[in-house]
Parts: structure tokens; sequence; C-alpha cells
């Protein structure tokens, strides 16, 4: 029996990262993990630093570091408007450590002219970049 599909858009601001047909996806909505199969009822939502967990038509995973934007889920359509994304293979542990590492510092040692919600994003987004590398090892 074939799943029951809808059509998912996940662009950024730089490209369009995924556009096809999917059974579902698992995002990080402004208010919690959000689960949205076919025939989800409408929502508009803020999508958190995370990431989005795409089981494609054929069964396979695509997992997709965003940073943040917004989920539109209409009746046969689903759009994921990131302002940054990320496919989970591109992303650079290293780097991720490193940022997550400056930020914890200015949190911990502030200075005159650092911005706690600044820090605390940056350090949001780090966190989530390496939980997005964690799975992406894990499902290999």
């Amino acid at each position: 029996m074939a799943a029951i599909t809808f059509h998912l858009d996940v662009v950024s601001a730089e490209k369009q990262m995924f556009s096809g047909l999917a059974e579902s996806i698992r995002v990080t909505g402004s208010e919690g993990e959000l689960g949205i199969y076919a025939g989800h009822t409408p929502l508009l939502t803020a999508i958190v630093p995370g990431m989005i967990s795409i089981t494609k038509q054929n069964g396979d995973e695509e997992i997709i570091y965003l940073s943040g934007g917004m989920l539109e889920v209409q009746p046969n359509i689903v759009t994921v408007l990131a302002d940054t994304a990320i496919r989970g293979n591109d992303l650079d542990k290293a780097k991720a450590e490193e940022a997550r590492r400056q930020a914890e510092e200015q949190i911990q040692n502030p200075h005159g002219d650092i911005d706690f919600a600044q820090a605390a994003s940056d350090l949001a987004k780090a966190i989530a970049q390496l939980r997005v590398i964690e799975l992406v090892k894990q499902s290999k």
C-alpha cells in the first residue's frame, strides 16, 4: 500500500533545499516539536533553531539544519521558509563546536559590548547544529 504524501518545499534565502513529495516531517516550532503528516490541520508557526527531518515518499529520511524561520501547513502543501538551511551532511562539526564554545564564553564572561540575547541565540544555533550532526551520524 502506498503511503499518503503531501508536497513539501523547504527554502532558505540562499536556495531551495527540498521540493517534492513527503510522507511526514518533524520540525521544532516555537511551541515545541511538531509532526506533520498528510491531511494535517492548517498551521502557521515560527521555527526555532533545530532541524527538519523529512521522510520522503520512498521512505528515505533527510535531515536539514534550520536556524529559524516559518512553517506553513495547507491541506496538500507544506512550506518551510528558513532563515538559513544546511543539509545535515554539509555541517562542519569543528566549526559548530567552536561557535558553541565562543557563545558559552560570552555568556559566562560578559563584556560591555556583548549582547546576552545574541550570545544565547548563537549558543542555541550551535547546539542545534551539533544535534543534527549526531542524528545524521546515527542514521548512517
